[in-house]
């Protein structure tokens, strides 16, 4: 049985240890207030700028190319895994590691390369020898997401998807924020574009697509040339936003939990203590008692 010394150590070092808990929640829950906001500011644009250039891209002519929008084969992918910078988050890097994982078992006889976007997804694919073609660090530690940063990522993503013809098709992997305790992890398409916006049509079983009459002034080549690269700008940065947002509140229930084990723990150790303390003063009577009986 320990002491009352080491006891009384471990107590101090757990009540250290919920302290440090307890204020990465609260710093957690400040930063995930400013970016559920962006987040819920981003979500409206991205989602009606797909719905008009998918409305366009189904008026186009089939003889229209634009090098985002043409369908090459299905032999080489490329996949943007935004995970995080840091850890104490739950489960939020292990699911992403797992569904990227997945992706590429799924895809085995076809040739996966990664650009990783957070340090976790990095480390985890480059101790396996996995093809990362590229990689961000730093996107997402400092809690914020800044544009600049996000067209970085989607320059890079555009121009090796222009410059090499060998890529058939680019995917986006992250977790989407619903609420503090509930994120969900997607895979969505993000070049070709034509495909990616026919298959988010498609996911809606039931449902007939009406095209609307849109208006446009200029002809289809002008505006994919513009608005097909801002698209990818958009739905990147609006993943980054997501899964900073996702991190922070998945770090935030972490450290509740734990702050709430910390709690459980020093309740037990102090009984233990308590009970230590009742028998080292009990042995203590007996022993008066007994010899004062021998006298």
């Amino acid at each position: 049985m320990p002491n009352l010394l080491d006891i009384r150590r471990r107590i101090k070092s757990v009540k250290n240890t919920q302290q440090i808990t307890k204020a990465m929640k609260m710093v957690s829950a400040a930063k995930l207030k400013r970016a559920q906001d962006r987040v819920v500011t981003a979500r409206p644009f991205a989602t009606k700028m797909t719905q008009v250039l998918g409305e366009l891209a189904a008026r186009t002519d089939e003889n229209f190319h634009h090098p985002l929008l043409d369908a090459r084969g299905d032999q080489r992918y490329l996949l943007l895994l935004v995970t995080a910078d840091k850890g104490l988050c739950g489960a939020f890097n292990t699911n992403l590691i797992k569904a990227a994982q997945g992706f590429i078992r799924e895809n085995s006889s076809r040739q996966v390369e990664l650009i990783t976007a957070g340090r976790k997804g990095r480390d985890f694919f480059r101790r396996r020898q996995f093809s990362i073609v590229g990689e961000y660090l730093g996107l997402t530690g400092k809690g914020r997401v800044d544009l600049s940063e996000a067209l970085g990522v989607a320059g890079d993503v555009i121009k090796r998807f222009i410059e090499d013809e060998g890529i058939d098709k680019v995917f986006l992997l992250y977790n989407e924020f619903k609420t503090v305790l509930q994120q969900r992890v997607v895979i969505e398409q993000l070049l070709p574009v034509s495909r990616a916006v026919a298959e988010s049509q498609q996911a809606k079983p039931g449902t007939e697509r009406n095209l609307i009459d849109y208006v446009y002034e200029q002809p289809p080549a002008e505006i994919f040339s513009v608005l097909l690269p801002r698209l990818v700008e958009t739905q990147v940065f609006r993943a980054l936003l997501e899964s900073v947002a996702s991190e922070q509140g998945a770090r935030m229930t972490a450290m509740d939990a734990a702050s709430k084990n910390a709690k459980e723990l020093i309740d037990t150790l102090t009984l233990n203590m308590n009970r230590v303390r009742q028998a080292a003063i009990t042995n203590e009577i007996i022993e008066i008692v007994s010899g004062a009986s021998a006298l």
